[in-house]
């Protein structure tokens, strides 16, 4: 099972600044997490770029988790993907962070399927770039599953790397979000489109529920 990552970029401003965190405990909550990822044997996929994902990613691989895989749009024209490359080449213990990249193809398409790209999604702060990762993905996965009159097509059509399909489901992370909940229009759209949605509020809450989807 492929678990997809989003997350807020700049950890210290939105953990310590907005969430009030020490740099301790965040450090101490990314490590808890990514042991809970590697722990039930999930791969996971994240942008490769500075952030929360980022940092989960290299503590789950010193975890020796099963497979980390990089999506970004390495086809782009317009932005490019450059400033990337020092994450993307990361190392742990002198071996490549990433097992795995996904094209994307560009940055618009990127931020529609992003969180596509998995069995389900891990979703880690409310942020800009985050939410919007969010939404598209609840849109396209609408529009996949048929909720739009005269519109149908399938995932491969889209992108050959979609997972999200009958079981597709936002695992929210409770201690990242000042209110420990989405809206409740957000609840309702998911519900809408027989998107699951579970709150997690602990590491081991994580764990468990992974651990009891992949057995």
């Amino acid at each position: 099972m492929r678990i997809s990552l989003i997350g807020p970029g700049d950890v210290n401003f939105h953990f310590s600044e907005l969430l009030d965190f020490s740099k301790k405990e965040i450090e101490l909550e990314i490590s808890k997490i990514a042991k809970s990822l590697a722990n039930s044997g999930v791969e996971i996929e994240l942008l490769p770029d500075r952030g929360i994902c980022f940092e989960i990613a290299k503590k789950y691989k010193e975890n020796k988790g099963k497979q980390v895989i990089a999506s970004l749009p390495l086809s782009d024209k317009t932005f490019g993907t450059q400033h990337l490359k020092p994450f993307l080449e990361t190392k742990i213990n002198n071996k490549p962070l990433f097992d795995k990249i996904i094209d994307t193809e560009n940055w618009f398409k990127h931020d529609l399927i992003k969180a596509l790209l998995g069995n389900k999604v891990l979703y880690l702060g409310s942020s800009p770039g985050t939410d919007g990762e969010m939404k598209y993905a609840i849109y396209l996965y609408k529009l996949l599953k048929g909720f739009k009159d005269g519109v149908s097509t399938s995932s491969k059509r889209v992108h050959s790397e979609i997972l999200a399909g009958e079981n597709y489901t936002f695992l929210i992370y409770t201690r990242f979000l000042k209110n420990k909940k989405l809206s409740p229009e957000d609840e309702a759209y998911l519900k809408k489109f027989k998107i699951k949605l579970l709150y997690i509020n602990s590491p081991e809450e994580l764990e468990s529920a992974l651990s009891s989807c992949t057995n």
